[in-house]
């Protein structure tokens, strides 16, 4: 929905369509597009499981989800550093860290919209800061403040500061940097049709696990 954003996309020779839209509301027919890609914009939706059935709804049959949002271990260090310093200065404390899907969730929200032969992979990675004022400069130029609308509005100057010191405490390495984790969630999902390769009947396999420690005798053996 960055209208302005949009604009400044760079151009290429490649005929391109540009329409600012909400995730959650699509405005495309059913059965339009032979592949989605969705990168690193999920965790802002507001319904997550709408948007995973609009995007299952405009792709044809055969038609191919590939997306990556961030996961609910992404900025951690941060997370918990805010908390403490909060609890410790303020005694409670609110959210003040974008939400997150956990990855448990991941797969069944995929396979509720109508996706199958699910695909979800993990990653974590690691970036170092100078210190976690650092760290909230970034989020801030990405665009990754705190989406969420009962967030507190402020914190104290001294909370944040606690916030620091307890960053640099508990996370800080040898050199005086801070690490702030970012994890990725990469998933890719089908929409069904009859022609594609269908999972074999349960009980019909024909070699045990238990035999796949013997796999270089088997191997040995076809070669004489």
């Amino acid at each position: 929905m960055a209208e302005n954003a949009l604009k400044n996309t760079t151009e290429t020779e490649i005929p391109t369509v540009s329409v600012v839209a909400d995730e959650e509301f699509l405005p495309f027919r059913e059965n339009t597009f032979n592949l989605v890609v969705s990168s690193l914009s999920l965790h802002w939706v507001n319904e997550l499981p709408r948007a995973f059935r609009e995007i299952h709804q405009v792709l044809k049959p055969d038609g191919v989800f590939i997306g990556a949002m961030f996961g609910g271990e992404t900025l951690y260090e941060l997370r918990c550093s805010l908390q403490l310093a909060e609890l410790e200065r303020e005694g409670g404390f609110s959210p003040h860290i974008s939400p997150f899907t956990d990855v448990t969730d991941l797969g069944h929200l995929l396979g509720r919209a109508g996706f199958n032969t699910l695909t979800v992979d993990t990653d974590e990675i690691q970036v170092n800061y100078p210190g976690m004022f650092e760290v909230l400069e970034d989020l801030q130029g990405m665009g990754e403040s705190n989406c969420s609308w009962n967030r507190k509005p402020m914190l104290h100057r001294e909370t944040m500061f606690a916030a620091a010191a307890i960053y640099k405490e508990m996370y800080g390495s040898k050199d005086g940097s801070v690490p702030a984790t970012f994890q990725i969630y990469y998933m890719i999902g089908w929409k069904f049709q009859e022609s594609q390769a269908k999972p074999a009947r349960r009980g019909s396999a024909t070699v045990s696990f238990g035999e796949l420690a013997k796999i270089n005798t088997f191997i040995s053996g076809e070669k004489k």
